[in-house]
């Protein structure tokens, strides 16, 4: 086993999606204590060309490893806001070809704390018109307005789109179905797209709401069914109705 893979976790459920797409999901706790089970997840997706694009957001296991060479080269990695970061620097010692690809301030974070990584393009820093060479096949857009700095990407051909904390869907039933915690979240129960809850944490964290408008409704003009976020129940059909739902405020 390579140094940078960890061991494999008895709670991580892999998953193909759809063709070409796989996820990797398993418990993690939020909050004091990280007693609020908001659950994490990685996504993987192998482009036409036979290259992998990755949403890496959580531990390269042996049988994560195993799943993504499975379907091709790593020639991405992603971190989809400022603090989904923690494993980036994992994936690319194990994928050192690939590009690391975050959001304005990533760099600095790193630098900061001292990992020795290279990031080699940022959603808000660089030129809005530059591409990492996915976008054939992944539309990405960056919410500059957004407090965590999100993009939200789609694979056009599954008509899938991923997100971090742009959305949530829980409880996380998947991710903690091979855990012995309970996936319900205390006091809140569910935090889903029809749940005020989540309304009024979107526009409370929505820092520039002119720029959440607009990149809310960019998504909107997107075709896609699924979505497969960072924390919670992959949404499998009537993507589109919940992010309509979800983002109300900002569409209305």
């Amino acid at each position: 086993m390579s140094q940078n893979v960890n061991a494999n976790l008895p709670d991580l459920v892999i998953r193909e999606v759809t063709s070409g797409v796989w996820t990797f999901s398993r418990p993690f706790g939020r909050g004091p204590l990280g007693l609020l089970p908001w659950g994490g997840r990685s996504t993987a997706i192998q482009l036409s060309t036979g290259d992998v694009w990755v949403l890496a957001s959580t531990p390269l296991t042996e049988d994560t490893k195993s799943a993504i060479d499975a379907l091709g080269a790593v020639k991405w990695i992603i971190a989809a806001d400022i603090v989904h970061h923690l494993f980036i620097g994992q994936y690319k010692k194990e994928y050192p070809e690939a590009k690391v690809i975050g959001v304005e301030g990533l760099r600095e974070k790193k630098k900061q704390s001292k990992e020795d990584l290279v990031i080699d393009g940022e959603y808000g820093t660089d030129p809005p018109e530059t591409l990492y060479g996915f976008e054939n096949e992944i539309k990405a857009c960056f919410f500059s307005g957004f407090a965590n700095k999100d993009i939200a990407f789609l694979h056009v051909a599954t008509k899938t789109l991923i997100v971090a904390d742009l959305l949530f869907n829980l409880p996380g039933t998947e991710q903690y179905s091979k855990s012995k915690i309970s996936p319900k979240v205390p006091i809140i129960g569910k935090l889903n797209p029809t749940s005020t809850i989540l309304k009024r944490l979107l526009w409370t964290i929505g820092k520039d709401k002119d720029a959440m408008r607009r990149d809310a409704k960019i998504v909107r003009e997107w075709d896609f069914e699924r979505i497969i976020m960072c924390h919670g129940d992959v949404i499998e059909t009537g993507g589109k109705r919940a992010w309509e739902e979800a983002y109300s405020k900002y569409l209305s």
